[in-house]
């Protein structure tokens, strides 16, 4: 009985550990220039992937759509579009995917991970082409 405890917490604390180094979950987005919060985007698994989707727009644009986007998304609301895609874990951090900025339909490759162990905070880094880079902070929506 003693073993069955024993092995059943440890599976319990490894679920956790799992749970705890995954970016899955809701997260409130900040704006680089004005400081003030703007979206909420979910990141969700599917296929060993990770996607992240506008969930709620926390701006006074709430109908807003993506018209400087190519392709499929094309003058599409910016709710509900997916704007992190195939995203993979990598060690302890993920990366290999893109991410869409819907302010100006560019799209960068992406890598995200957090530090120092904060795991309510998801540094969120978008690289262009060029090799510039911005790093945003997103906060873990409780």
């Amino acid at each position: 009985m003693k073993k069955l405890f024993a092995t059943s917490g440890l599976l319990l604390a490894f679920a956790f550990m799992i749970a705890q180094s995954s970016p899955i979950g809701v997260w409130k987005t900040i704006d680089d220039e004005t400081g003030e919060a703007k979206s909420h985007v979910e990141i969700y698994e599917q296929g060993g992937k990770f996607y992240g989707k506008v969930i709620k727009i926390l701006t006074d644009k709430k109908d807003a759509v993506c018209s400087e986007c190519d392709g499929d998304k094309k003058d599409k609301p910016v709710m509900g579009m997916v704007i992190v895609e195939n995203l993979a874990s990598y060690k302890d951090y993920w990366k290999g995917g893109t991410i869409l900025d819907p302010n100006n339909g560019s799209e960068y490759k992406v890598s995200m991970w957090y530090e120092d162990g904060k795991n309510d905070e998801l540094q969120v880094r978008g690289k262009h082409w060029t090799g510039l880079y911005r790093t945003q902070t997103w906060f873990k929506v409780k």
